[in-house]
């Protein structure tokens, strides 16, 4: 049909092109996925992780690719350290997307231990809190602001075996309802997504805490079967960071301006909620 493509293009149009985005975590798995699809919306992105060797080649090629520029940062973001240098290095995005590397499976419930409490919400509730809190007056005086959690769904969905992922971002989901509402009337909008069983390279890194979870052999093929077994998704496969990130980015748009404090689950339909 003529001038299709240029309708499609008008409608994918995320409408944030030259707007400033910093994507906290953005060199592996969900985070660099979703910093892709900033990216080819034409932002001015920047990019942290703990890894630098990982985060420069990724910031290079994101910025060879679609020829925008990509600002590494190496940092890690839950300590106050890492905020400092993420603050200093990008002090007024326009568009804020955080995730953060998920807490290792437990195993007894009863050896979770308080050292590891504090770890977990130091990592998973304090640090994004206090990345929002430093941006979000910033986009208030500009009167535009996209911020996105990438949490997880076991933050909605308890699990036995993710406690030290699941309750923090459980607070953290309370945390951004409650202040989404507040800071709306000013055109700065929070949501998060929340993902369910994904084969990112943080699966891939947790075999071994998987595996003394369950008292399983710590080897991929095991580990996987179990997990499948384990966790029946309706859907049949463990997603792709690129099944997640088009929802992200969408809510990182201007096409988002009336979708305020929402926790979007995207899991297969393992989690069996109406709401």
């Amino acid at each position: 049909m003529i001038g299709a493509p240029n309708l499609l293009e008008k409608i994918m149009d995320l409408g944030i092109q030259g707007k400033k985005a910093l994507m906290a975590g953005g060199s592996a798995g969900m985070g660099r996925a979703t910093a892709e699809r900033l990216a080819e919306a034409g932002v001015d992105l920047y990019i942290s992780a703990r890894r630098e060797e990982r985060l420069v080649a990724a910031a290079k090629e994101m910025s060879e690719r679609h020829g925008i520029s990509v600002t590494p940062i190496v940092a890690d973001s839950s300590t106050e350290d890492g905020r400092r240098a993420l603050f200093a290095a990008c002090p007024d995005p326009d568009i804020l997307a955080i995730t953060i590397k998920p807490p290792a499976p437990n195993g007894n419930f009863l050896n979770v231990t308080p050292d590891m409490w504090r770890s977990s919400i130091e990592t998973t509730l304090v640090g994004p809190i206090e990345i929002m809190r430093n941006y979000i007056p910033g986009m208030k005086e500009r009167k535009w602001g996209r911020i996105v959690n990438i949490a997880t769904f076991s933050a909605k969905n308890p699990m036995i075996w993710r406690l030290l992922s699941g309750p923090a971002r459980s607070a953290l989901l309370n945390y951004t309802a409650s202040v989404s509402r507040e800071i709306a009337p000013h055109g700065v909008l929070i949501n998060n997504v929340l993902p369910g069983m994904f084969r990112t390279e943080g699966f891939d890194e947790n075999i071994e805490p998987y595996a003394d979870a369950f008292g399983l052999e710590p080897d991929q093929e095991t580990c996987l079967a179990h997990f499948m077994e384990h966790n029946q998704i309706p859907a049949g496969f463990l997603a792709e960071a690129d099944d997640l990130a088009p929802m992200a980015a969408l809510l990182c748009s201007s096409l988002s301006r009336f979708i305020v404090g929402q926790n979007i689950v995207i899991d297969g339909g393992q989690h069996q909620s109406i709401f």
